[in-house]
C-alpha cells in the first residue's frame, strides 16, 4: 500500500511556490522539483512517464497507467503542484493531534498525494483495468493563469473524466463559479489642494463607484441564483489614486473581484457594469484585470462517468464550491470534469494550511476502489 501521508510530508518538504508570488531567482520557486520528484517514483512503480513543457523549466508532469488490452477511455488525476508562498516553517511538515500542517498540504498536495498514491498502488499490485488508461497529471501554475490546464486543452488532451484535485472534503464538485477580475479607472483634473474648485477628483468619483458596487449591485447579484453554487458575487479588492495631499487628484483605480455563475460571460458582465454606472451618471474606463477568462464550471451530473462517480461515492446529489480551478479549464478543453479532494478550501492558503490525516488516506482509498470498478 502506498503511503500517502509520507508521500505528503515529502512533498510539503520540496517548495514549489508559482513564480509569480517571488522575485527572480528565488530558490523556491517552480514545480520542476516536484514533478521530477514524482518522475521517479513513478517510473519504479512502472508507470509510463512525461514530462510537457508549458513553458521554460515548468513541465506537466504526466504519469500514465495502461490498461491490459486496448483502451476505450482515459481517465485523468489532474490536482496542480505549485502553491501560494510560504515562511520557512511552513515547508516544514509537522504533525498534531490527527493533522498534517504545512505549505499545500490541502491546496492541492495533498490531492497530488492521494491520487498520484492510488495510481501507484495499482500499478504495483497488477491491479490495472483491462480497458481504462489512468493518467495523473500534476499541472503547473493553477494558482496564478492556470497555463498548465490551458496547455493540455489547448493541445485538445483526449480524456473522457477529469478529476481535479482540489479540497473539496471528499464530495464529487460537478460546479464552481468563474473569476473574473476587472480594472476601472476614473479620470479627473489635477489642481492645487488650496482650490479644488478648480479640480474634478478622481477619488470621489470612484468612492461613489465602491459604494455603488457594494450596496446596490451586491444586492442585486443576491437576487441571481444558481441552485447548486448560490449567488453572485463582486468585492472590491484593490484602491489606488493621488500622489500626494495639496493635490486634487486627476486618476484613482480599483480592482474588483466579480464571481461569475454558469451562463455568465464577461461580455455580459461589462455590459451589466457599464449601464449601472450610467444609470447613475457615473463613467469610468474599465480593462481585464486578469491574462485569461475563469469562466465557471457546470458538468452534467447524469453523463454516465459523472453518475458512476457519483454512486462509487454514495453520493446523493453534486456539490457546488465558490473558487475557481482548473476544471474549467480542462472542461472548455472537450472533457467532462469534476473536482474532487481531501481537505477543506478554509484552510488553503492560511498561515496554519492543514489536512487530516484520516481523510488524506480515505481518499486514497476512494480512488483505489474508484479506479480499480472501471473496466
Amino acid at each position: 500500500m502506498f503511503e500517502a501521508e509520507k508521500l505528503l510530508c515529502d512533498l510539503i518538504a520540496l517548495p514549489s511556490v508559482n513564480p509569480a508570488f517571488l522575485a527572480p531567482g528565488d530558490v523556491r520557486a517552480g514545480e520542476q522539483r516536484v514533478a521530477h520528484f514524482l518522475a521517479d517514483i513513478a517510473e519504479r512503480a512502472g508507470l509510463d512517464i512525461e514530462l510537457r513543457e508549458v513553458f521554460q523549466q515548468r513541465h506537466n508532469f504526466l504519469a500514465c497507467l495502461t490498461s491490459r488490452k486496448r483502451p476505450k477511455q482515459r481517465i485523468l488525476l489532474a490536482p496542480h503542484l505549485d502553491t501560494v508562498n510560504g515562511t520557512d516553517e511552513q515547508f516544514t511538515p509537522r504533525k498534531k493531534n490527527g493533522r498534517l500542517y504545512g505549505r499545500g498540504a490541502c491546496d492541492t498536495k495533498g490531492s497530488v498525494a492521494a491520487m498520484f498514491g492510488a495510481v501507484c498502488d495499482l500499478s504495483r499490485t497488477g491491479r490495472r483495468p483491462a480497458e481504462t488508461e489512468i493518467v495523473f497529471a500534476g499541472l503547473v501554475d493553477e494558482e496564478d493563469a492556470q497555463r498548465g490546464s490551458r496547455a493540455l486543452a489547448a493541445n485538445r488532451f483526449p480524456a473522457d473524466l477529469a478529476l481535479v484535485g482540489e479540497p473539496t472534503r471528499l464530495r464529487v464538485v460537478t460546479a464552481h463559479k468563474g473569476s473574473l477580475w476587472l480594472r476601472l479607472e476614473t479620470r479627473g483634473r489635477s489642481a492645487h489642494g488650496s482650490r479644488p474648485e478648480l479640480g474634478r477628483n478622481a477619488i470621489h468619483s470612484m468612492a461613489r463607484i465602491v459604494s455603488l458596487f457594494e450596496t446596490e449591485y451586491a444586492a442585486q447579484l443576491k437576487r441571481r441564483r444558481h441552485p447548486v453554487l448560490g449567488r453572485a458575487t463582486v468585492s472590491v479588492g484593490v484602491i489606488a489614486g493621488g500622489t500626494q495631499a495639496n493635490i486634487v487628484p486627476d486618476r484613482c483605480s480599483i480592482s474588483v473581484d466579480r464571481r461569475t455563475l454558469p451562463g455568465e460571460t464577461e461580455a455580459s458582465v461589462r455590459r451589466e457594469i457599464t449601464a449601472l454606472l450610467r444609470s447613475h451618471g457615473l463613467r469610468a474606463i474599465c480593462d481585464d484585470g486578469k491574462q485569461a477568462p475563469c469562466l465557471p464550471l457546470e458538468s452534467d451530473p447524469k453523463l454516465p462517468l459523472i453518475a458512476q462517480l457519483l454512486r462509487q461515492f454514495h453520493q446523493s446529489k453534486p456539490a457546488g464550491v465558490d473558487y475557481f480551478c482548473d476544471a474549467a479549464v480542462l472542461a472548455q478543453g472537450g472533457i467532462p470534469s469534476v473536482a474532487f479532494g481531501p481537505g477543506d478550501i478554509a484552510q488553503a492558503h492560511t498561515a496554519d494550511e492543514w489536512i487530516s490525516i484520516a481523510e488524506l488516506e480515505r481518499s486514497r482509498r476512494m480512488l483505489v476502489r474508484y479506479l480499480r470498478s472501471l473496466p
